[in-house]
């Protein structure tokens, strides 16, 4: 273990689904001093998540919904959820474009609706893909990010499995990055949340994250704390900006804080023992 673990397991957020459960889930495992982000899918809509991200800052979370750009109707849409959310007191927002197929509106990916949304919010979190993406050229996806990196806080990285590729891609980002992982995900809770994200999203879920499923599916395929582990390592070889983890919990949450429970006592464990040495 060293110094760059310990950082990043005491700053962990989690990202939790919009399902009819979730709240409860939240409220019974997840520790308010827990930051959230919230997702869209485009089954439930933004409502969806505009509703439990306000229920949630009202018990006391930090909470960012994410803002899905192709769900966005026209600029007055955009301004009334701007309204809403500075309303209620939540300051952090995560944009992304969204994976409709067609946009609703005039905002096609996030750099536009970023444009539109100037300076709302105190934070404002953009994706990054260290792996590139499903369908984007890498040009064009790191071309995104450098439009979008003045208008934003911070990034969280899309999945990863490479830590050395993970910590050379951040390296070359000038936001504060928070490396995206997936959790102790349970199998069958994991096909049970690709089918609840509704048939079209969920089949565009599969083909892009086939990798990703092929590993979380497999018995001993992925464990969490090994990445962790990985990249420590990694980044003691690197000089990148990476702050944190976040977590993609799949909704999977007493399974999540109980993982992160034991990564904290695991770092208290080192420093005490750190500190008696010294």
């Amino acid at each position: 273990m060293s110094s760059n673990l310990a950082g990043l397991v005491r700053n962990i957020s989690y990202e939790v689904m919009p399902f009819r459960r979730t709240e409860h889930a939240v409220l019974t495992h997840v520790p308010t001093s827990v930051p959230l982000t919230i997702t869209v899918t485009e089954a439930k809509g933004l409502d969806a998540t505009l509703d439990l991200a306000e229920r949630l800052h009202q018990h006391g979370y930090r909470v960012a919904p994410h803002l899905a750009a192709r769900q966005f109707l026209d600029a007055s849409h955009v301004e009334d959820v701007v309204a809403r959310l500075r309303e209620v007191g939540i300051g952090s927002v995560f944009v992304i474009g969204g994976d409709a197929p067609r946009p609703a509106g005039p905002f096609p990916d996030a750099y536009s609706l970023l444009q539109m949304l100037g300076h709302s919010f105190a934070e404002v979190g953009v994706a990054g893909h260290p792996e590139g993406h499903a369908t984007i050229p890498r040009e064009a996806v790191d071309l995104a990010l450098k439009q979008k990196a003045p208008l934003a806080t911070y990034a969280i990285t899309q999945i990863c499995f490479n830590a050395t590729t993970t910590c050379a891609w951040a390296a070359g980002v000038e936001l504060p990055v928070y490396v995206g992982l997936p959790g102790p995900v349970n199998r069958q809770k994991l096909v049970r949340v690709t089918t609840n994200i509704g048939l079209g999203q969920s089949a565009r879920f599969v083909r892009k994250q086939s990798g990703l499923l092929w590993r979380l599916l497999l018995p001993r395929g992925y464990r969490p704390s090994r990445f962790v582990r990985r990249l420590d390592a990694a980044m003691s070889t690197v000089d990148s900006n990476i702050r944190g983890l976040h977590v993609f919990t799949f909704n999977e949450l007493h399974r999540t804080e109980r993982w992160r429970q034991r990564l904290l006592a695991e770092v208290a464990e080192w420093l005490d023992v750190k500190e008696s040495r010294t």
